[in-house]
């Protein structure tokens, strides 16, 4: 359970919504998103601090009135913040359904979908929530998440470029690249990109922690331990590249049956 647990720390991710699944090798790559929708289509919680306090105060001023599409939004916003996914899915499908051209809502229902599994309906929603000529590179990121989950890798890296485009070297996107790379075995690449993500100063603790599980991906435990190291207590970093290195072994194992083994998780956002 310790281990478990110290391991959830290092491939836990943050910032953008979606969890990727796509084959490395034996194992399953497990991935969040990350860069995905900010404030700039979603309002600020009510208290950071304390998100299920903000989830009472928003569930009130929805249910007083569920068309309000403010509140729905930010009910949304605080049922993903404390892990309530579907029931997020279900107040912003119902508010987009009511505000059908409420672009931001269109995108917190998109966010909500990615968040929930449902890449192919999450990537459609989605791109209503902008257009051609205007548009959000947090969508775009989200986007390629999405896609990486449905397989479509090339694809995926062409909403990351576009987003790159518009927000040069943000490390968010720069970190779904990398993952990108990662489900499709381009170890090197995935690790260039991560330290291209790395190396700016916006970049925070989840970009370190999914570099270093490329460089353990790649069997360079001592350096993946240093790297995690930067953002951990030290036990728990050892921890985690001691049950990396365990996981590899037992996918090289014909004797473990060929059995997946989650290994990553990319970004969230909020």
């Amino acid at each position: 359970m310790r281990r478990q647990s110290s391991l959830a720390r290092l491939l836990g991710s943050a910032a953008v919504t979606a969890i990727l699944a796509a084959g490395l090798g034996g194992c399953q790559t497990m991935a969040d998103v990350k860069g995905a929708l900010t404030s700039k289509s979603e309002p600020a919680l009510a208290s950071d601090a304390d998100p299920r306090r903000a989830a009472e105060v928003y569930g009130e001023r929805y249910r007083a009135n569920p068309k309000d599409a403010d509140a729905a939004l930010a009910y949304g916003q605080a049922l993903r913040t404390t892990g309530q996914r579907a029931q997020a899915v279900a107040v912003l499908e119902q508010a987009t359904i009511a505000h059908p051209g409420n672009t931001a809502l269109l995108a917190g229902y998109g966010r909500a979908l990615a968040d929930n599994g449902n890449s192919q309906a999450a990537f459609d929603v989605l791109s209503r929530a902008h257009s051609p000529d205007n548009p959000d590179w947090r969508i775009l990121s989200v986007q390629g998440t999405a896609l990486d989950k449905l397989g479509k890798h090339e694809e995926a890296r062409r909403y990351y470029t576009t987003a790159l485009k518009i927000v040069p070297d943000e490390p968010s996107v720069l970190s779904n690249l990398g993952l990108s790379y990662m489900l499709t075995r381009d170890l090197p690449d995935a690790e260039q990109t991560l330290r291209r993500a790395y190396g700016n100063p916006r970049a925070d603790g989840r970009v370190r922690q999914n570099l270093a599980l490329v460089v353990g991906l790649q069997g360079r435990f001592a350096e993946a331990e240093t790297i995690a190291k930067g953002d951990l207590p030290a036990d728990e970093a050892t921890a985690n590249v001691t049950y990396l290195r365990e996981m590899l072994s037992r996918k090289d194992n014909p004797r473990s049956g060929g059995k997946t083994v989650p290994v990553a998780a990319l970004n969230r956002p909020d």
